[in-house]
């Protein structure tokens, strides 16, 4: 299944046509190298701009509609473009420049938002709930997803960012595992459409099982993925929920650290086994530990910790969060105009069929768990 999602390269191998074989006027040096394959500081500025032109038309459509939200336009509108035209090679140096990179950068501030004290005052009632729906959604998408026949590294996107927190798990893990473009953006949309069912649903469940605010909020933050829609979902059900839905919900997101973390180890473990030189790998060096730790993670977790010291100021903090949310966008859009759509549409509906199971796994979990600690 995964190598029908990945894209592959324009062949470099193919013999010119009449039209495009070269001068007899062939350029030299480094410039002249560069000129001939398209690779001069200027070749990326083509695929960029129409990442950027994208990136603020999907972050104008997220302000208008919050529930939607920036990143997930942005996986769309990119979608919808390779869709009419699929980006050639002219366009795809910028946009695959604008991808993991940017993503990473995206994520890393993220950490910024956090605050450890918050965590610690969340109280120890909620964080079974909270670990105890992850557990059960991440089992739930592994043999789920097997037995539906979901390919590995989207039922591990879809879990993840049901899990965890929607598209900023999604970008998380992304480039941990080295998920296809198509994978991506089916994860995504998966997601996206479990919000938008839990903005209709869970007010109403909630009112029907006579929840107090303090419980709506802890079941809205363990169940809802995207801050957008957690607080979309809290507000309907009244201001005072909104509190606990949204620390819960940040509390949540620090989780992104170990299941990145574990994920690392396990593609690299996956990667050694696959590797038909087993005697060669065994003579090769160890990998350190420092290594498998992805650089954006350590500086989430030292923005985290720089805001939990006060060392960031309350006036940066809105700031550091547009910007976060702006790379995630860009980044976002960078996939969606890399998506084979062909192979999106072959993928098929048991992706979105597991994405419902953990949906619902997730809410009666968390409503399980809040009924066993006394908090329902």
């Amino acid at each position: 299944m995964k190598k029908a999602l990945v894209q592959e390269p324009p062949s470099t191998t193919a013999t010119p046509s009449a039209t495009e074989l070269p001068s007899t006027e062939t350029p030299t040096g480094t410039a002249g190298t560069q000129q001939a394959h398209g690779e001069g500081p200027g070749s990326r500025l083509p695929g960029l701009a129409l990442t950027l032109a994208l990136a603020a038309l999907a972050t104008a459509v997220g302000r208008l509609l919050p529930v939607l939200g920036g990143p997930v336009t942005a996986v769309v509108l990119g979608v919808l473009v390779a869709a009419v035209r699929k980006p050639g090679p002219r366009l795809r140096r910028g946009i695959t420049g604008a991808n993991k990179p940017v993503l990473q950068a995206g994520v890393a501030l993220l950490g910024a938002q956090l605050s450890l004290t918050q965590v610690l005052h969340v109280g120890g009632g909620s964080l079974p709930i909270m670990l105890g729906s992850l557990g059960a959604c991440l089992t739930a998408a592994h043999f789920l997803g097997r037995r539906l026949g979901v390919e590995s590294n989207l039922r591990t996107l879809v879990g993840a960012g049901t899990g965890i927190c929607g598209a900023s798990a999604i970008a998380a893990v992304t480039p941990v595992i080295g998920a296809a473009s198509a994978e991506v953006a089916y994860a995504i949309s998966t997601i996206f459409l479990f919000n938008i069912a839990a903005v209709l649903v869970f007010p109403v469940l909630g009112h029907l099982l006579g929840m107090d605010p303090h419980a709506f909020g802890l079941f809205a933050g363990t169940a809802v993925n995207d801050m957008s829609s957690v607080v979309a979902v809290a507000t309907a059900y009244g201001p005072s929920a909104i509190d606990d839905a949204v620390v819960v919900k940040l509390t949540r997101t620090l989780m992104i650290i170990p299941i990145c973390l574990g994920l690392a180890l396990w593609a690299r473990r996956r990667a050694r086994a696959a590797d038909a030189a087993a005697d060669a790998a065994a003579d090769s060096p160890r990998v350190s530990a420092f290594r498998l730790v992805p650089w954006f993670l350590v500086v989430f977790l030292l923005a985290a910790a720089a805001n939990s010291a006060g060392l960031v100021p309350a006036g940066v903090q809105p700031g550091l969060k547009e910007l976060s949310v702006l790379l995630i966008t860009v980044a976002l859009c960078a996939v969606g105009l890399s998506t084979d759509v062909a192979a999106l549409r072959r993928t098929g509906p048991r992706p979105l069929l597991l994405g419902a199971c953990l949906w619902v796994v997730v809410s009666v979990t968390s409503l399980t768990l809040q009924y066993g600690v006394g908090a329902l």
